[in-house]
C-alpha cells in the first residue's frame, strides 16, 4: 500500500488534480490519497504561511507528491511560492527534474515542417542550486541607487550529481546546455564535470550546446534531441520552450526527484491559471501525465504505460479540452481518458 500526498493548491489546480486522482483510482492500484486542502494562497492571506510544519511532515512521510498548481494573483509575495514549491525542492532534496515532452498529435505542433515535429525527448534540469537558490540581496531598495543581487550557485557535487542521472535515464544521446562562454566560472564547472561523466559513459553519444543556440535548435529541429541536461534558470526556460513545441503547456508533465531517496513531487507545469479558473476549460492532460510518471516511479510500469497510451488515444480522437482542438469540459475530458484506460 502506497500513500501519496496531495496538493491541489490555487486555481484550476484542485480541478485538474481531481482528475488525475481518478485515474489513479481507476487503475485499482491500492493507492491512498492524503489530500492537503489548507495548503494554498487562501492559508498564507489569512495566516502568513502555506504549509506548516505538520502539513510538511505529512508530505515528508509519503510515498509520492502531487501537485495541482501553486500561485494567485491576490498573493504577490513570492515567499508564497517559495515556502510550498521551492521548501519541498529542497528540504526533499529533489535535486533532478525531469520534464519529458512528446508531441501527442501532429495537430497540435507549432512548427510548419512536418518532418520538423516529432519532438521526443527529456530536458533534466538542476533543481536546487543556480539562481534559484536565494542566494543575494538589495541595497537602497525603492531609490533611484538601488542595487539587486542574485547569485548563480553552482557546486561540484550539485553538477556531477545532475549530470549522471541524466546520462542514467539517455538512450542514445545527451546534450549539455550552458552558456559557458560568458558565464566564466559556473561555466567553467558544468564544463569540466561534463567532461569527466561523459567520458564515463561511453555507449552514449554526446555533445554540447551553448543555450542560446539550443534554443534556435529546438525550434528548427526538435526531434534532433534526446536527453538535455542543463542548469536550473536554462532548464525553466528551455523546458517550457519544449512543451509548446511539444503541443502546448497544458500537456506538460513533470517529475522532481531524488533518485536516491526515491522522494518525488509530480506536477503540471501549466500554473494555476485563475483567469479559467471554475469555467470547466482546464485541461487535465498535464495532470494525468504527472500521476503516470508517479505510478511509474512507484513501480506501477505497467499502470503508467496504460495511462500514458489512454491520454495519447483520446487527445488523437479530439475527445479534449478546447485548447487541444476538443470540446470537452475538465470532467469530460478527464472521464474519457479514464475510460481509455479500461
Amino acid at each position: 500500500m502506497s500513500t501519496v500526498a496531495v496538493v491541489p493548491g490555487d486555481g484550476i489546480g484542485p480541478e485538474v488534480v481531481a482528475e488525475a486522482m481518478a485515474a489513479v483510482d481507476e487503475l485499482d492500484l491500492g493507492i491512498d490519497f492524503d489530500v492537503l486542502d489548507g495548503v494554498n494562497a487562501r492559508a498564507y492571506r489569512e495566516h502568513g504561511t502555506a504549509m506548516t510544519d505538520a502539513d510538511f511532515d505529512r508530505v515528508r512521510k509519503a510515498d509520492g507528491v502531487l501537485v495541482g498548481a501553486i500561485g494567485h494573483p491576490s498573493v504577490r509575495d513570492p515567499a508564497y511560492g517559495r515556502s510550498v514549491l521551492l521548501r519541498m525542492r529542497f528540504e526533499l532534496d529533489l535535486y533532478a527534474n525531469y520534464r519529458p515532452v512528446r508531441l501527442l498529435h501532429d495537430r497540435l505542433s507549432p512548427l510548419r515542417d512536418p518532418d520538423r515535429r516529432g519532438i521526443d525527448c527529456v530536458i533534466v534540469r538542476e533543481n536546487t542550486e543556480g539562481l534559484y537558490a536565494g542566494i543575494g540581496g538589495c541595497l537602497r531598495t525603492g531609490t533611484d541607487a538601488e542595487v539587486a543581487i542574485d547569485a548563480e550557485i553552482s557546486t561540484h557535487a550539485g553538477v556531477t550529481r545532475v549530470l549522471r542521472f541524466a546520462l542514467s535515464v539517455a538512450t542514445r544521446w545527451v546534450c549539455m546546455v550552458d552558456k559557458a562562454n560568458a558565464v566564466e566560472n559556473g561555466g567553467g564547472l558544468w564544463q569540466r564535470c561534463w567532461e569527466r561523466e561523459r567520458l564515463a559513459r561511453p555507449e552514449l553519444s554526446t555533445s554540447h550546446l551553448y543555450v542560446d543556440v539550443a534554443a534556435m535548435r529546438l525550434v528548427r529541429d526538435p526531434d534532433s534531441f534526446d536527453v538535455i541536461v542543463t542548469n536550473n534558470a536554462h532548464g525553466d526556460i528551455l523546458s517550457d520552450l519544449a512543451a509548446e513545441v511539444g503541443g502546448g503547456i497544458g500537456c506538460a508533465a513533470s517529475a522532481n526527484i531524488n533518485p536516491e531517496t526515491g522522494a518525488g513531487l509530480y506536477e503540471p507545469v501549466h500554473g494555476s491559471a485563475p483567469d479559467i479558473a471554475g469555467t470547466g476549460t482546464a485541461n487535465p492532460v498535464g495532470a494525468m501525465l504527472s500521476a503516470a510518471m508517479l505510478l511509474g516511479r512507484l513501480g506501477h510500469t505497467d499502470a503508467a504505460t496504460s495511462l500514458r497510451a489512454a491520454v495519447e488515444r483520446t487527445v488523437a480522437a479530439g475527445r479534449c479540452t478546447p485548447d487541444l482542438g476538443g470540446d470537452l469540459d475538465t470532467r469530460a475530458a478527464g472521464a474519457a481518458i479514464r475510460a481509455a484506460c479500461r
